[in-house]
């Protein structure tokens, strides 16, 4: 009998991926409190820049928006991979689980996305400092924002396309969350000629963006020789801490889909290791990194710190005043 003719109705999928974790509580809270960490971090660069009409500029737009896209992408499977460690939730249904695939794809493509449009941005910032906000305004930024989301969803949807309409003959998920991988394994096909697609499509997005980064910063390091001592020791440092962005990005993505292309073998522990880290990497690293390095951001988490201190001394001393009367 084919495995066609064997096919099964689907209503849900059993995540296998943490079957062999001999600590997965220990596992789970490493990744609880990493996700609430980067979440948390997003979120606060997101409410500064939103309230401030100072900075409605196009740098902290495009840094906002990589909050929003940090929060998404890592909130796509990060929750599912907890509820398996820590509450033994390991099932998922189909529906959500196909939902689940598509938020991650766009998610993952729009990290790519992001990290591209702010390299650009820091070109053009450093390259034509007069023309800079006359080239990129705000609704350019907004408009080509809106138009790189429609893109990645777009791109997103040939996963569903050719996913969906397969046979399923396992219920079991070999990975940690429904990713295009691991839900094409349970079709009933032979799933090597739909993974060479996604690899081919994967390779052109990872290729030309990173390629399309690491251009704009060689761009920036070249006009950064003709700047003084001082000038090139701060741009250094925002280079080197930009770059550390895009290594944990785009390291993982690298071996994962390059590599294994050219006879890189992967065991199963570490493809999974290396799809946690592209998904909690960034989100964790970007919101240091990009915003709380940012003078303006930095400056209102200053305030807020010593507010909350004098208020704290005006508190203790009021109590104190209390207790002596």
């Amino acid at each position: 009998m084919s495995l066609q003719n064997a096919s099964i109705k689907l209503t849900h999928f059993i995540i296998g991926g943490f079957d062999t974790v001999k600590r997965p509580v220990a596992v789970g809270v490493v990744m609880l409190i990493t996700y609430l960490l980067a979440v948390f971090a997003s979120l606060v660069n997101i409410i500064f820049i939103v309230s401030d009409k100072q900075l409605h500029k196009p740098m902290y737009l495009l840094i906002c928006n990589l909050a929003v896209v940090d929060v998404f992408y890592t909130s796509s499977a990060t929750p599912t991979m907890i509820g398996v460690l820590l509450a033994g939730v390991n099932t998922i249904s189909y529906v959500e689980c196909l939902i689940q695939m598509y938020v991650y794809q766009v998610g993952a493509t729009m990290e790519m996305f992001s990290l591209t449009i702010m390299a650009f941005d820091r070109l053009i910032a450093i390259i034509c400092p007069l023309q800079y906000h006359s080239y990129l305004t705000n609704t350019r930024t907004l408009v080509f924002t809106y138009i790189v989301w429609i893109v990645a969803c777009s791109f997103a949807v040939f996963s569903l396309v050719t996913a969906t309409p397969l046979p399923h003959c396992y219920l079991r998920l070999r990975y940690t969350f429904c990713d295009y991988a691991a839900v094409m394994r349970t079709t009933c096909v032979n799933p090597e000629k739909y993974f060479n697609q996604v690899a081919m499509l994967s390779v052109f997005l990872s290729f030309s963006t990173f390629i399309f980064i690491c251009l704009s910063y060689c761009g920036i390091l070249f006009f950064v020789k003709i700047l003084s001592n001082n000038d090139k020791k701060k741009m250094g440092s925002t280079l080197v801490s930009h770059l550390i962005c895009v290594i944990c990005l785009y390291c993982p993505l690298i071996i994962i889909v390059i590599f294994t292309r050219f006879g890189v073998v992967l065991t199963l522990e570490e493809r999974q290791g290396l799809l946690i880290g592209t998904i909690l990497g960034p989100s964790l690293v970007n919101p240091f990194v990009y915003c709380l390095r940012t003078k303006e951001i930095k400056s209102k988490i200053f305030k807020i710190f010593r507010k909350c201190k004098h208020v704290g001394g005006h508190s203790s001393a009021a109590l104190y005043t209390y207790e002596q009367y």
